[in-house]
C-alpha cells in the first residue's frame, strides 16, 4: 500500500505507547495515525472480550478495527470486521456503507450492492452509496462484455516483496523510470507505524544499451531520508523533481506537503518545501507537472474542495493568486487523487467518488474544445479492478506504467505495464479493366472526412492498400490514362477491433466498347425489367463521375430473327437504357443510342474464355462458328451476343 496516500487521508504522529492489548492504548495508536499497530491492539482486545457479555464493546472494537483494515487497504479483512460491528449491533449506520465499499473492493459486487441498498435505507440522499452501486452494476455489466483492447501484465522488474507504485519517466528520452518504494534497500530501519513496513524510498531504473530495464537502484544524492518519500513528477527538462514528502515531528502532526530537488548529473539535491499556501494543516501530495511546465497539478484536503481530496492546480511561472481547484466535474465528495497531465486537454486521475470497479479506478478526463466543459471516461478493465489503480505515466504511444494492489491481500501496491495496441483498420482491392486485366498505373484517391488525404499508385497486379481510421466516412477515386474513373463511398466501422475492409474498382477503357452487365429487357420488348436499375444507377453515376464524356448506348441482339426485327429491336432498347440516363439527371446531348441488332457478334475476351472456356480467346461469336456448335453451346454463344454496351465518343464535353 501507497504510504503517500494513507497519510493524506489522516495526519499521523510520532509512536508512542506500550505494547499492551489494552483498548486505552488501541485508541492512542489510532488517534497518532499508527493502523497497522493499532490493528493488532484492537485484534488482540477483541478476542478477549465475551461475544455474550460484551456485545456492545465488541461492535465498537470491530469497528476501529474495520477502520484500520479500511485505511491499510486489507479489504477482506475490513469486509469480516464491519461484518463483526454490525453482528454486534454497532449503532454506526456507515457501518453498511463501508461494508459495501470493502466488499466492492474485493469483487464481491452483489454482496457489496446488497450493502449499499441497506444503508440508502438509512440515508436515501447519500450519493457516494449510489455511485457505489452504479461502480458494482457496471462491474457486472462490465464482466460479460469484452475487455477493452488494454494489455495489463506485472512489471517484475520494479517490484519487491513491499510495495512499489507510482512509476514516472524522467523526460522523453523515457530511459529512467522513477517510482517510489518501501522495498529492503529503502534507508532507515524503523518500520512505519501506519503500515507496518520500511518508510518509503524514490528509486530509479535505467535502460541498457539493447532496451532492457535495469535493477531498480535508490535515488542517488540527498533525495532519500529516514521519513516518507512519495510520489514524483518532473519538469519537462528533468532538471527538477516535485515530490510528496512526510516530514514527522513531535511537536506537531505529520506534515504531508510537495517538495523539490534539484539534479546536477546523476545526484539529486537535498528536497526544499515548495510553498503552495501558508496552510500547513491541509495534507498536499501527488504532484504532476505539465507537459510545458506551466502548471502543477497536486491532490489536496484543503478548503474549498467538493469532499475529502481534490485534484488542483498552480502555475509554476506565476504562482500568485493562479491556485485553483479543478471544479466538480472532475473532483467529488469522494476522492479525486494521482493527476497525470498528457495534454492540456487530457487528464488522467484517480478515484474513488467516480463510478468504479472497486477502489481507486483511473479515470481520463478531456477539455472540450471551448476549456468550459471536462468528459469524464472510467479506463475499464483490464486497466482497473476490484482493488486500488493509480499513478498512470505514458511512454511510446499507447503503453506505459500504473500501479495497482490487485491480488494482493496485504494491500501492497505493485507496478503494472500496460499497452494498447493500435487498431489496425485497412482497405485493400483490385484495379481491373472489364476483361479483368490489371489497369497499369491506375491511380486511387482516398479523402476521409476526418480531413485526410492519401493517394496511391496500384502495384503491377493491380492491387492496392491504405490504412485507415475507425469511424470515418470516406469516398475513393479510381483512375488511368485511357479509362473512365469510378468513385466508391463507404463508411469505417467505430468497434475497436482490426478490419480490413475490401473494395474493387473496374474501370471502363475509352478506346472500345464495353459491356453493361446486368441490363434486362422483357422478352422480345424493349421495356426495362426493374433488376436493371442498379446497374443503370451505377452507369449514371459513372457519366456524373466523368462530367466531361459522352457515350454511344449501343444494344445487340442474338441471330434469332430477321436482321430487320432484330436492328428495331436493339435500336429502342438501346434508346429506353438512353431514356433512363436522362431521367436520372444526365444531360441529354451527352448521350446519343444505336441499335446494332445481330451485326456485331461480340469476340471473346479474356474474361469471357474464363466464364466459358470452350470458347478461345479471339473468337468471333457469328453465325458461322455458332452454326458449328452443340446446342448447349450455341445457347450460350447467343446470350453473350444479346449485350448492352456503351462506347465514349468524346472526353471534351462542356470543358471549355
Amino acid at each position: 500500500m501507497r504510504i503517500s496516500l494513507i497519510i493524506v487521508i489522516l495526519s499521523a504522529l510520532m509512536l508512542a505507547g506500550c505494547r499492551t492489548p489494552k483498548l486505552s492504548e488501541a485508541d492512542a495508536q489510532f488517534d497518532r495515525g499508527e493502523y497497522f499497530n493499532a490493528s493488532k491492539t484492537y485484534r488482540a482486545v477483541y478476542n478477549k472480550l465475551n461475544p455474550k457479555q460484551d456485545r456492545e464493546l465488541r461492535g465498537r472494537v470491530a469497528w476501529q478495527m474495520a477502520t484500520c483494515y479500511r485505511r491499510l487497504n486489507m479489504a477482506a479483512r475490513a469486509s469480516a470486521a464491519y461484518q463483526n460491528a454490525i453482528r454486534y449491533d454497532y449503532p454506526d449506520s456507515m457501518a453498511w456503507y463501508w461494508l459495501g465499499r470493502s466488499l466492492q473492493m474485493e469483487g464481491k459486487y452483489q454482496p457489496a450492492m446488497d450493502a449499499y441498498t441497506r444503508f440508502l435505507e438509512f440515508a436515501p440522499e447519500n450519493t457516494r452509496a449510489q455511485e457505489g452501486l452504479r461502480g458494482c452494476r457496471m462491474a457486472v455489466r462490465a464482466a460479460s462484455l469484452p475487455k477493452t483492447r488494454y494489455k495489463v501484465a506485472q512489471a517484475k522488474i520494479f517490484n519487491s516483496r513491499r510495495a512499489d507504485f507510482s512509476p514516472m519517466f524522467l523526460d522523453k528520452s523515457l530511459n529512467t523510470l522513477y517510482f517510489t518504494s518501501s522495498n529492503e534497500k529503502a534507508q532507515g530501519n524503523d518500520k512505519s507505524e501506519i503500515t507496518g513496513m520500511k518508510r518509503s524510498d524514490i528509486f530509479f531504473s535505467t535502460k541498457d544499451e539493447k532496451g532492457n530495464w535495469q535493477r531498480p537502484e535508490p535515488a542517488e544524492g540527498e533525495l532519500n531520508t529516514a521519513f516518507d518519500e512519495g510520489v514524483v513528477s518532473f519538469s519537462p527538462d528533468g532538471q527538477t523533481m516535485y515530490l510528496t514528502m512526510a516530514r514527522r515531528s513531535t511537536e506537531a502532526n505529520t506534515s504531508v506537503e510537495i517538495y523539490t530537488s534539484r539534479r546536477s548529473d546523476a545526484t539529486w539535491s537535498a528536497p526544499q518545501k515548495f510553498e503552495i499556501t501558508a496552510d500547513t494543516i491541509s495534507a498536499v501530495g501527488h504532484p504532476a507537472v505539465s507537459p510545458d511546465g506551466t502548471y502543477l497539478y497536486f491532490a489536496s484536503d484543503m478548503p474549498g474542495g467538493y469532499g475529502g481530496k481534490d485534484i488542483w492546480r498552480i502555475n509554476l511561472k506565476d504562482r500568485a493568486g493562479s491556485l485553483e481547484n479543478l471544479g466538480e466535474q472532475i473532483n467529488t465528495e469522494g476522492d479525486e487523487m494521482f493527476p497525470y497531465v498528457r495534454t492540456d486537454s487530457l487528464l488522467y486521475f484517480s478515484s474513488d467518488g467516480h463510478p468504479g470497479f472497486g477502489g481507486l479506478d483511473i479515470f481520463t478526463a478531456r477539455l472540450n474544445s471551448t476549456g468550459d466543459r471536462w468528459s469524464i471516461d472510467n479506463l475499464g478493465l483490464p486497466m482497473n479492478s476490484q482493488g486500488d489503480d493509480f499513478g498512470i505515466t505514458f511512454g511510446e504511444g499507447e503503453s506505459g506504467f500504473f500501479s495497482s494492489n490487485r491480488g494482493d491481500a496485504r494491500g501492497y501496491d505493485h507496478i503494472f505495464s500496460f499497452i494498447k495496441p493500435e487498431i489496425k483498420v485497412t482497405i485493400s482491392g483490385m484495379v481491373l479493366d472489364k476483361d479483368e486485366e490489371p489497369v497499369a498505373n491506375a491511380i486511387i484517391r482516398i479523402v476521409g472526412d476526418d480531413g485526410s488525404n492519401q493517394k496511391e499508385v496500384a502495384r503491377d497486379d493491380g492491387s492496392f492498400r491504405f490504412n485507415l481510421e475507425r469511424g470515418v466516412k470516406y469516398v475513393m477515386l479510381a483512375g488511368a490514362k485511357g479509362y473512365l474513373n469510378v468513385k466508391q463511398e463507404f463508411e469505417s466501422d467505430s468497434e475497436e477491433e482490426d478490419a480490413d475492409y475490401a473494395i474493387d474498382f473496374i474501370l471502363a477503357a475509352i478506346n472500345k466498347p464495353q459491356v453493361v452487365e446486368n441490363i434486362f429487357y422483357d422478352f422480345d420488348r424493349a421495356t426495362l425489367r426493374p433488376e436493371s436499375r442498379s446497374a443503370l444507377d451505377e452507369m449514371a453515376q459513372m457519366l456524373r463521375d466523368n462530367p466531361n464524356v459522352t457515350i454511344e448506348m449501343g444494344s445487340h441482339t442474338d441471330r434469332v430473327g430477321s436482321d430487320e426485327y432484330n436492328l428495331g429491336l436493339s435500336d429502342r432498347r438501346a434508346k429506353s437504357v438512353v431514356d433512363y440516363l436522362v431521367a436520372a439527371g444526365i444531360a441529354p446531348d451527352r448521350l446519343t443510342w444505336k441499335g446494332y441488332g445481330e451485326t456485331v457478334p461480340k469476340t471473346v475476351t479474356p474474361r469471357i474464355n474464363r466464364e466459358y472456356p470452350q470458347f478461345e480467346v479471339g473468337t468471333v461469336l457469328d453465325s458461322a462458328f455458332i452454326d458449328t456448335l452443340e446446342e448447349a453451346d450455341r445457347e450460350a454463344a447467343d446470350q453473350i451476343n444479346r449485350r448492352t454496351e456503351f462506347q465514349v465518343t468524346s472526353i471534351d464535353y462542356d470543358i471549355w
